[in-house]
C-alpha cells in the first residue's frame, strides 16, 4: 500500500509541475504578443498602425465571442446585441446624461451586464439551433428598438460623440497614440483575464460542459449557473468591445447591432481558431485586411456594378481556409505546440 502511494506522489508532483510549466508559458506568451503589438505600432506605417486600434477593438469582441462559442460550445447569433448594449450605454450616457467617459464606460458595462443577463436567463431554456435561432431574434429585436426609438438613438444614422467628450484621465483619445494605447490596454486586460479564467476550474469546467454535458452532470456541475455566468461574461466583454468603440472612434449607430455585426465574431473566431486564447486576435486581423484588400481591388478594378464583389472574393477565400483549416491558424499552431492555450 506503501509503496503505491510513493509511486502515485512522484506522478502527482510531475503533474503539478508541467501545469506550473503551462502556466509560465501561457503569460510569457501573451506577455510577447503585447509587446509584438506595441512594436509594430511604432514600425508600421500610419495607415496600418492607425489600423491597429481598430482591430484591438474588435479583437476584444471575439474575444468575448470566443469565451460562449470556442468554451462553453453554444453557438450564438446574437451578440451584435451585447456589443451594441455597450456603445449605446457609453453613448447615451454621453449625449443624455452629461457624464465623463470613465462613468460612461461604467454605464456601457452595466448596460452589457443587465441585457446579457436577460437573455441568457431567456435563451437558455433552450438547447443546440433553438439558442441560435432565439439569440438572433433577440438581437434583431434589439436592432429595430433601434430604429424605434431613432429619436433618441438617431437610428441609422447614428450619431458623434464630441472631441471634448472622448477625454479619459486627461488623455484625449482623439490622438493616434492615445486612442492605440488605451485600446491596447483594453485589450491586455480582456486578454489576460481571458487567459486566467481558461485556466480556472470555471473554465475547465466550461470546457468539460462543452465536451460532454451529460457527463459533466452526471459529476454534479450546475450547467444552467455555469452557461448563465459563461454568457454573462461574454456579453460584458462584447459590451466593453462597443463602449470602447464609441469612445475610441466617436461614433454609435444601428449598424452595430445588425446581424452582420452577429456574423463577424463567429467568422473572427473561426478563422483564429475557437478554443485559443490568441485566435481570436489573429482571425480578427486576417479578416480586417481581407476586407480592406478585397475592396479596395473590387473598387480599383471591377465596374462600378461590382463595387460589392469584394464579399464574393473573401467568401470564397473564407470557404478555402474553412476547408483546408477548419480548426483556424491558431488551431493548426496548436498541433506543433501543444501547451497553447
Amino acid at each position: 500500500m506503501s509503496e503505491s502511494v510513493n509511486k502515485a506522489m512522484p506522478s502527482a508532483s510531475i503533474k503539478k509541475r508541467q501545469r506550473v510549466n503551462v502556466g509560465i508559458r501561457s503569460v510569457l506568451l501573451h506577455v510577447a504578443v503585447i509587446a509584438v503589438l506595441i512594436a509594430l505600432y511604432f514600425v508600421l506605417p500610419e495607415y496600418h498602425s492607425g489600423n491597429l486600434a481598430r482591430i484591438l477593438v474588435l479583437a476584444i469582441f471575439a474575444m468575448g465571442y470566443n469565451v460562449l462559442f470556442g468554451y462553453t460550445g453554444l453557438l450564438s447569433l446574437g451578440h451584435a446585441l451585447f456589443f451594441a448594449s455597450g456603445m449605446y450605454g457609453f453613448g447615451l450616457a454621453i449625449q443624455f446624461l452629461d457624464v465623463t467617459a470613465s462613468v460612461a464606460i461604467v454605464t456601457g458595462l452595466l448596460s452589457a451586464v443587465a441585457v446579457s443577463t436577460i437573455i441568457g436567463f431567456l435563451a437558455l431554456r433552450t438547447t443546440g439551433v433553438a439558442f441560435m435561432i432565439v439569440t438572433l431574434m433577440f438581437a434583431q429585436a434589439g436592432y429595430l428598438t433601434i430604429l424605434l426609438f431613432g429619436d433618441y438613438t438617431r437610428g441609422d444614422e447614428g450619431f458623434v460623440i464630441q472631441r471634448a467628450d472622448r477625454i479619459l484621465f486627461g488623455f484625449d483619445l482623439t490622438q493616434p497614440a492615445n486612442r492605440f494605447f488605451c485600446a491596447l490596454i483594453l485589450f491586455a486586460i480582456c486578454l489576460f483575464f481571458v487567459a486566467w479564467l481558461v485556466h480556472s476550474r470555471f473554465g475547465k469546467t466550461l470546457v468539460g460542459i462543452r465536451e460532454n454535458e451529460e457527463r459533466a452532470e452526471m459529476l454534479g456541475y450546475d450547467i444552467q449557473r455555469h452557461k448563465l455566468i459563461a454568457v454573462i461574461i461574454s456579453g460584458t466583454l462584447s459590451g466593453a468591445a462597443g463602449a470602447a468603440y464609441a469612445l475610441l472612434f466617436g461614433y454609435a449607430g444601428a449598424s452595430f447591432a445588425a446581424v452582420q455585426y452577429s456574423i463577424l465574431p463567429l467568422l473572427y473566431v473561426l478563422l483564429g481558431g475557437a478554443g485559443t486564447t490568441i485566435g481570436p486576435l489573429i482571425g480578427t486581423l486576417f479578416m480586417f485586411y481581407l476586407i480592406d484588400y478585397t475592396s479596395e481591388f473590387s473598387s480599383r478594378y471591377l465596374p462600378s456594378d461590382f463595387s460589392s464583389a469584394y464579399m464574393l472574393i473573401a467568401g470564397v477565400a473564407l470557404i478555402v481556409l474553412t476547408l483546408y483549416a477548419p480548426q483556424g491558424f491558431a488551431g493548426l499552431l496548436r498541433r506543433k505546440v501543444k501547451w497553447l492555450p
